[in-house]
């Protein structure tokens, strides 16, 4: 009896044994196969519901209410951190619209030149990164499945040939069709050849054209001019500081003198307001039209720090990045045609101000000095003013002091 139970327990252990070791060999292929034991089998894939977010519109400033969508991704795109996935065009400027978070984007709630507001629902990303861990495509099958699933067939096989019409007969390069020689041209077909092509305008086109309408239907429109001796200007600075800090500071001391040029009207109270601050709006053509950032409390700024703000302001403006809020406001607005050889010209008012100064380009003009002529770097200036607040007298005057100032900087202290 007793040898009876020893056999039993020995075969007892030799089935333990051998147990133990399928299920240690069985573990080792598992896990070569890269699915855990305690993974379902039916869930090798799975993704939290939480992962993905919805990204809506930012805020608008207060002085734009909507803009139209162009979108750059696509449903199924893979987008990186900070990546831009549309971008809304408002009144103003564009505002780029970056991806929260690395992922996948699963749905475009707005279709492309779709109208938004402040809050509304963009598109919806599947977040991916460290919180979800998934399986290559070639590993990510059950346990119950004895093989990875089979590569995607071909639904369609390429032809065999016919006994009729074996390979050797048919030379290889038959397969490259010759290029068709092109048509003759009859004589006289390209010559007067006419045409014509329609691009929608965008929104900032739109309301630049209806604000240089509203002003010239408002406003009492009216140009002055004068011209200014650059010769002391290029000599002393070398062309190291730039024109349009030169003229903002001039602008701001000749403001101060002449504040009715920096007033408004405001017609709905038929009243003046006098603004004690001077921020100058300073032009900028772009691509996508002419935008206008405004530098703030130029009263209170030296050289260097205009120089830095348009320096800072110009950069944004040339890589699409001005917020509304850099172009909000403004009391004044200067222009520099000259950039671009411009000789003469009369701006139009940027409303709701009351007044524009236009650069124009330095040209060698023969002038009298002193009962002689002499060819001096000359660059004409064009105020243009609504006359139902500014007078005749008051612009002139506004811009013989941005003549003085910049002719003779000691009138400005000029000190950098």
């Amino acid at each position: 009896m007793l040898s009876r139970s020893r056999c039993v327990s020995r075969a007892f252990s030799r089935s333990l044994s051998a147990f133990q070791k399928v299920r240690c060999w069985l573990r080792v292929v598992l896990f070569l196969a890269g699915v855990s034991l305690c993974q379902g089998p039916g869930y090798p894939d799975s993704r939290k519901i939480d992962d993905v977010i919805t990204v809506k519109t930012p805020a608008f400033a207060e002085s734009v209410t909507e803009g139209d969508v162009r979108w750059e991704k696509a449903v199924g795109d893979t987008v990186a951190e900070d990546e831009v996935v549309c971008e809304i065009e408002t009144d103003k400027t564009s505002v780029q619209v970056p991806s929260p978070a690395n992922g996948v984007i699963e749905a475009l709630l707005v279709p492309d030149g779709g109208k938004v507001e402040g809050g509304t629902p963009l598109f919806t990303l599947r977040k991916t990164g460290g919180k979800e861990v998934l399986l290559p495509q070639s590993r990510a099958y059950s346990i119950g499945s004895s093989s990875p699933p089979a590569a995607s067939i071909p639904t369609q096989m390429p032809p065999v040939p016919s006994p009729s019409q074996p390979l050797a007969s048919k030379p290889v390069m038959s397969a490259v069709k010759p290029t068709a020689a092109p048509p003759v041209a009859e004589p006289g077909a390209g010559k007067g050849l006419r045409s014509e092509h329609r691009e929608k305008m965008n929104r900032m086109r739109q309301r630049i054209a209806q604000r240089l309408k509203e002003a010239q239907n408002t406003c009492a429109m009216l140009t002055t001019f004068n011209e200014i001796d650059m010769r002391c200007f290029l000599k002393k600075h070398n062309l190291k500081l730039g024109f349009m800090s030169a003229f903002v500071k001039a602008s701001a001391f000749a403001l101060q003198e002449q504040p009715v040029v920096n007033a408004v009207i405001d017609d709905a109270a038929k009243e003046v307001v006098y603004r004690d601050y001077i921020d100058i709006s300073v032009a900028v053509a772009t691509p996508r039209g002419l935008v206008v950032p405004v530098i703030r409390n130029v009263e209170a700024m030296n050289y260097a720090d205009i120089e830095r703000a348009i320096s800072e302001l110009g950069e944004k403006a040339r890589k699409n990045e001005l917020a509304i809020e850099d172009m909000d406001g403004g009391t004044f607005t200067i222009s520099n045609g000259g950039v671009f050889g411009s000789l003469f010209g009369t701006p139009i008012i940027n409303p709701p101000q009351s007044a524009i100064l236009g650069m124009h380009g330095i040209f060698d003009r023969p002038v009298a000095v002193g009962g002689k002529v002499e060819v001096r770097p000359m660059m004409y200036v064009a105020l243009t003013y609504d006359h139902r607040l500014i007078d005749g007298r008051e612009a002139v005057t506004f811009l013989r002091k941005i003549k003085a100032a910049v002719e003779d900087p000691r009138v400005l202290l000029l000190d950098l």
